[in-house]
């Protein structure tokens, strides 16, 4: 292990992210010294900090919107769930070279093969960029449903994604699916298209934003079972820090850390 461990977030925007705060308290809590902060960055930002990471000035890369996509064009190589997607939001270096994952994909895995949810359910999956491709990809074995207010966008995706995955109009609601919102809407406060959420069986809602969006807000009042976007950005923050690592996360005090901001 390093002596001091260099972690970056990279994205437009990424003033209101909480990943800071994660990985600075996951770091504190193992007493390893080092630092994560947030660059504003478009291609040209990501590109400089792939040879960053690749000279070993930095250690670990995390990649938001709307950089998902590149990152997995301009990796050196990609992890199994990162090439089926075509998204990634993490990034290590490894034997000389950028390697891309996407822990989006990981820990969607992880909560959908849970007991939180009805693992006969199908999925609703909203969005077709980065996050949804992600999601899409660790759903196996399911019934999939993709729906994005672009459909060329939603076919496009639905043909890469290697199983079957049905397109459905933007505001079409599946009856008793898990819905899955990839997309970024609910950070400012704006609702799901009527009838979504109260079709659905569970949401897993990864926008979040100064306060609860109302998609996780309705749902909950539902009594549905329910992943904010804060726990979702804790689970997939504790996945990157576990590969970059290779230590176990301290889950709760990421966990607490992402609550707090």
């Amino acid at each position: 292990m390093k002596a001091e461990i260099r972690l970056v977030l990279l994205g437009d925007p990424v003033g209101h992210s909480r990943s800071p705060a994660i990985h600075r308290a996951a770091l504190a809590s193992l007493g390893l010294a080092g630092s994560y902060e947030a660059r504003r960055s478009g291609h040209a930002g990501l590109l400089e900090a792939i040879e960053e990471l690749k000279t070993g000035a930095l250690d670990g890369i995390n990649v938001t919107m709307p950089l998902k996509t590149t990152a997995a064009t301009v990796a050196d190589r990609l992890t199994e769930l990162a090439a089926r997607s075509g998204s990634v939001n993490t990034l290590r270096a490894r034997e000389g070279e950028a390697e891309g994952h996407s822990t989006d994909a990981a820990a969607t895995k992880t909560l959908l093969e849970g007991t939180r949810f009805d693992v006969s359910a199908p999925i609703l999956v909203l969005g077709a960029g980065g996050a949804a491709a992600a999601v899409i990809t660790a759903i196996e074995g399911r019934s999939v449903y993709l729906s994005s207010r672009s459909e060329q966008a939603a076919r496009e995706l639905a043909t890469r994604a290697g199983h079957e995955v049905v397109v459905v109009p933007f505001e079409e609601p599946v009856p008793g699916a898990i819905v899955v919102n990839a997309t970024p809407i609910g950070m400012n406060g704006e609702p799901l298209p009527a009838g979504l959420v109260e079709g659905a069986s569970g949401l897993v809602d990864l926008a979040y934003g100064r306060v609860d969006p109302p998609s996780t807000v309705r749902a909950r009042a539902l009594g549905l079972p329910v992943v904010d976007g804060i726990e979702f950005l804790a689970l997939q923050a504790a996945e990157s820090f576990s590969w970059w690592t290779g230590l176990e996360a301290p889950w709760d005090v990421m966990l607490v850390a992402a609550k707090n901001g």
